[in-house]
């Protein structure tokens, strides 16, 4: 037993473990894990081998041929998950295939296998069914306009992604309590294709203690939280929008997705989506020192 709950420290995300849970979900507890089978082009000799050491327009060449390659295993990824049923709208696919996940992962990882990414600082990228999972869940409360909220927002994907979906009107906030993984993530977005929006201030990302949320720009049509809680916080409870919907998994060991949606008179309704194995939800200290 013991080795079943290995990968999940160090990940803000992790697949839902089978042998685990018996729980009635409203979707199926997801298992997917596999690696693309789009491959990639034999890399060109080094630049110096053919003197083209310091000519711009072999660089921008080598540049154009990596970012398309790269573009076409991002697509080959939506779609696998297209074809698994996790994306089911067209509005997730979209902003899926337009914000690359290579962006936001370390060189030298997987970035397009459906698995968790280490990004440093005993953090991930999440696996991307679980980004799909939670956009979809979020997706009526991200149009364009509306105000989106990511707490532990890490490598800065899912926020890069809000921020796709409510556009230069709306708000995209995303905090993180690792100074050293906002840097990254600011850097991993100005890469991407929401670099315009972090450009125009529609897109931020913060550092601060998630748990509190961020009332400065509150309240929030849509709050994604990327570690497990032991309990619904009040205080994103009461930043969420009237009609709006909060996404957080919840528990310690035995861990459920939970989906918060608040009701125009201020009360709330709560239902579990799936069984799932977050890290917790806890002080920026507790998690240098793996939890």
């Amino acid at each position: 037993m013991p080795s079943l709950l290995l990968p999940a420290f160090a990940c803000r995300y992790s697949t839902p473990l089978k042998p685990l849970f018996t729980t009635t979900t409203t979707t199926p507890i997801l298992r997917y894990s596999f690696i693309l089978p789009v491959q990639s082009k034999p890399s060109s000799p080094p630049a110096s081998k053919l003197n083209n050491k310091k000519n711009p327009l072999f660089s921008n060449m080598e540049r154009f041929s990596t970012t398309r390659v790269s573009r076409e295993k991002n697509k080959g990824l939506v779609a696998n998950l297209k074809r698994y049923g996790v994306i089911r709208s067209p509005k997730v696919a979209e902003v899926m295939e337009n914000i690359d996940r290579g962006f936001f992962v370390p060189d030298g990882n997987a970035a397009y296998a459906d698995s968790p990414m280490p990004i440093g600082f005993n953090a991930t990228i999440s696996a991307p069914h679980m980004h799909a999972t939670c956009l979809e869940l979020l997706t009526d409360n991200l149009l364009p306009g509306m105000r989106a909220l990511d707490i532990g927002s890490g490598s800065g994907y899912l926020v890069a992604c809000f921020a796709s979906m409510v556009g230069p009107q709306g708000r995209a906030v995303g905090i993180e309590h690792i100074p050293e993984l906002v840097s990254a993530s600011i850097e991993n977005i100005q890469k991407s294709a929401a670099s315009p929006l972090l450009e125009l201030g529609s897109l931020s990302v913060h550092i601060g203690d998630g748990r509190n949320g961020w009332p400065e720009f509150a309240p929030y049509d849509a709050i994604h939280v990327g570690a497990a809680a032991r309990e619904i916080p009040k205080q994103l409870i009461d930043q969420l929008k009237p009609g709006g919907r909060l996404v957080i998994p919840v528990g310690n060991i035995f861990q459920d997705l939970k989906v918060i949606d608040k009701n125009q008179d201020g009360s709330i309704t709560v239902h579990d989506e799936t069984a799932v194995r977050y890290v917790p939800l806890t002080s920026k200290d507790a998690q240098l020192r793996g939890y």
